[in-house]
């Protein structure tokens, strides 16, 4: 496809979501955003106020400058500070693409980060690829001298504070390739939280047909800046610390003398790892490389499809956000933009050892585990709106470790599999060993739920029928524990335990009602009636130990108190209607007495809430007006809050201040009301479906 094209489609969706994107502020921007490893956020509103940060919070710096007929201005980052800035003019943020545009000395530039996203295509998704292009024209009706430099700081490929790095340049058959990477390339060397990779390599690959000059050397942008000629010889002397004296990677792009005409050029950056996820001992490489594709490959096929990804993702950008406003509205559709990127890049997608697709949560900002049950619970629905494959490819290996009993040996599920990125056994509470603070009402209900959730929508029995002993056995233990479950933790385990969690019950009870479900499905007829006909006698029992008046308890010996059943939502979105419109009518009701500035409280204890649940909680409203009430207030806390962190999930409601928990996958469940919508989630499976 002609570039051209592509400029008009981009221009096409400019002018579509213009109105939308101008009123809006994200908490923070993503820039490049893959996996938990390879993440770039800005946490400023305008690109040049801070430097480009991992969405930890290190900076891992992008300098972007400009020369306008020989003056330099900066774009992106804080340095080199003595430049003068180029006024931000705009910023816009879709599913899938970031645009800055910027202005000054008669020239208009628009910088755009796009990362092609599609849940629908396996292939892509891993393709760790994210593509900048600037794009320039005159505004003055005069023709003027333009190029821009794009410089990478070595911290982007290190974990911590002066890594010796070695720095190589390559040619493909469509790119020139700079690359950084550590000296030591320890693989798979720890696990934890606050962490970076440092192991593998990050790259720039410039288009053999764009005119360009790169250089890897000290202070690349002083040079620039000054007479806009990079150095000529690259540095050669092997491992360096990374530091102030460490070399770049630098790229000047020139564009000649530019007019009224838009003109784009662009470079791909990716970062590319032998091995991403070990699972059980054994390394398992990304997906694009289970066949062992050379990353020259992959970076030419980048390349060589950038056009027509580009109009798919301008085109995709524009059909989800009018899908979604049509559904929810215009602040709801804003919510999952802010939701998109982000819960994609928390997940790893790899190939286990019989090159089935593998996806892997990662805990972020939490304790660092991953394949936690309770995070890819709330996660779910992004997936089941978009490509159901790609919860079954988190569930499966939970399964798998669960059905093990050289590993697992308790009567319910697992709370994690492990500390990313090492999937070698349950790392939190008790782990393998005791049942200190596990979570065995949470996790069984969450899988078991989950789990029908696949068959439904994918039209598919056979994980079910593969694990049916392992279902069974948790949906016994629920039927015994979970009507009135004891002292123990529940997802928001940061809130402490809880006995008699009335919400947690619900939870088991909407459980039974999924495995009745799956009998069903399998032909166990006796069992499906059995479970039912259980589900709907503890449904009732649940409403006379819950109620309190108006509403419903947070514990059913707690007088009192309150709590947001979200948990109810599946209830109503899989069609189990074990509880009477009238409970979820009388909860919206007394939620709306109790909304602060910022949202609702997750219960009568606090008053900071959960993102997630909070859309949850909305989803149950069954009039616009209530389901607005209740997510505006999100909208306001997501353009006001002072908190400025890829998107937090757990936030005060009175201050709108981060409590904790930041860039996490949880935001994925935000997708819960546009999977309630069925005619849309059935459009936008059919697309996987079709793959």
């Amino acid at each position: 496809m002609p570039e051209r094209l592509v400029l008009a489609a981009a221009t096409l969706l400019l002018t579509t979501l213009s109105a939308l994107a101008q009123q809006n502020r994200p908490p923070a921007t993503p820039l490049i955003t893959h996996d938990p490893y390879f993440s770039v956020w800005s946490n400023t509103d305008k690109l040049t106020d801070s430097p480009t940060r991992h969405w930890t919070g290190h900076p891992q710096p992008l300098a972007g400058l400009v020369r306008i007929d020989g003056k330099p201005f900066r774009i992106m980052g804080s340095d080199p500070r003595n430049i003068p800035v180029m006024d931000q003019t705009s910023m816009q943020l879709t599913p899938t693409h970031t645009r800055y545009t910027f202005a000054a000395s008669g020239i208009e530039l628009t910088l755009t980060f796009f990362t092609p996203a599609f849940l629908d295509d396996l292939d892509l998704l891993s393709r760790p690829v994210t593509y900048l292009t600037w794009t320039a024209h005159s505004t003055d009706s005069t023709s003027h001298e333009l190029s821009v430099l794009l410089d990478a700081s070595p911290d982007i490929a290190t974990s911590y504070d002066h890594q010796p790095v070695t720095f190589s340049r390559h040619r493909t058959a469509a790119t020139e390739v700079l690359s950084v990477g550590t000296r030591d390339q320890a693989i798979l060397n720890r696990s934890g939280d606050d962490l970076r990779i440092d192991w593998g390599y990050f790259h720039i690959a410039i288009p053999s047909d764009e005119a360009s000059k790169s250089t890897i050397s000290t202070r690349p942008a002083a040079a620039f800046t000054k007479d806009g000629i990079l150095p000529a010889a690259d540095d050669m002397e092997g491992a360096i610390p990374t530091g102030r004296s460490a070399p770049h990677l630098a790229v000047a792009l020139p564009f000649g003398s530019v007019g009224p005409q838009a003109v784009s050029r662009h470079l791909l950056v990716s970062y590319t790892e032998d091995y991403a996820i070990q699972l059980m001992h054994q390394n398992l490489r990304p997906w694009w490389q289970r066949d062992n594709m050379p990353v020259a490959d992959m970076l030419d096929a980048a390349e060589r499809d950038y056009p027509t990804l580009e109009a798919r993702g301008v085109k995709f950008d524009a059909d989800l956000t009018a899908d979604l406003t049509k559904s929810a509205g215009e602040h709801y559709a804003w919510l999952c933009t802010l939701a998109y990127r982000q819960s994609i890049a928390a997940h790893k997608l790899v190939a286990d050892g019989n090159g089935e697709p593998m996806l892997f949560a990662k805990e972020n900002f939490s304790n660092g585990d991953m394949a936690t049950v309770d995070v890819l619970y709330p996660s779910a629905p992004i997936f089941l709106f978009f490509n159901p494959r790609l919860l079954q490819a988190q569930v499966l290996p939970v399964l798998e470790y669960a059905a093990n009993p050289s590993h697992w040996h308790f009567p319910f599920a697992p709370h994690d599999m492990g500390q990313y990125p090492l999937a070698n056994g349950q790392e939190y509470g008790g782990g393998e060993k005791t049942e200190e603070d596990q979570m065995p009402v949470e996790e069984s209900g969450n899988l078991i739920i989950l789990v029908d959730a696949l068959a439904r929508t994918e039209g598919n029995t056979a994980l079910a029928a593969r694990f049916w002993p392992l279902l069974t056995k948790w949906a016994d233990y629920l039927r015994e524990k979970g009507l009135d479950p004891e002292n123990q933790l529940t997802t928001d385990d940061f809130a402490g335990h809880v006995a008699h969690n009335a919400n947690l019950s619900i939870k088991a009870i909407d459980a039974i009602a999924a495995y009745a479900d799956l009998a069903r499905l399998l032909h166990h007829e006796s069992e499906s009636k059995q479970y039912a006909a259980a589900a709907k006698t503890m449904a009732g029992k649940w409403i006379d130990m819950a109620k309190e008046g108006d509403h419903y308890k947070l514990a059913f010996n707690s007088p009192n108190t309150w709590s947001q059943k979200y948990n109810l939502v599946w209830d109503k979105v899989l069609d189990y209607n074990l509880f009477p419109k009238s409970v979820r009518d009388s909860e919206i009701a007394y939620y709306k007495t109790k909304l602060n500035l910022y949202g609702i409280p997750l219960d009568s204890r606090a008053d900071y809430t959960k993102l997630d649940w909070e859309l949850w909680t909305a989803t149950l409203a069954d009039n616009k007006a209530d389901f607005d009430t209740l997510v505006d207030p999100l909208y306001k806390w997501s353009n006001e809050t002072v908190s400025r962190v890829p998107m937090t999930d757990w936030y005060d409601t009175k201050t709108g201040k981060q409590v904790g928990f930041q860039a996490r996958s949880v935001v994925g469940g935000l997708f819960i009301k546009a999977l309630s919508d069925r005619p849309l989630a059935d459009k936008y499976r059919a697309k996987a479906t079709t793959k």
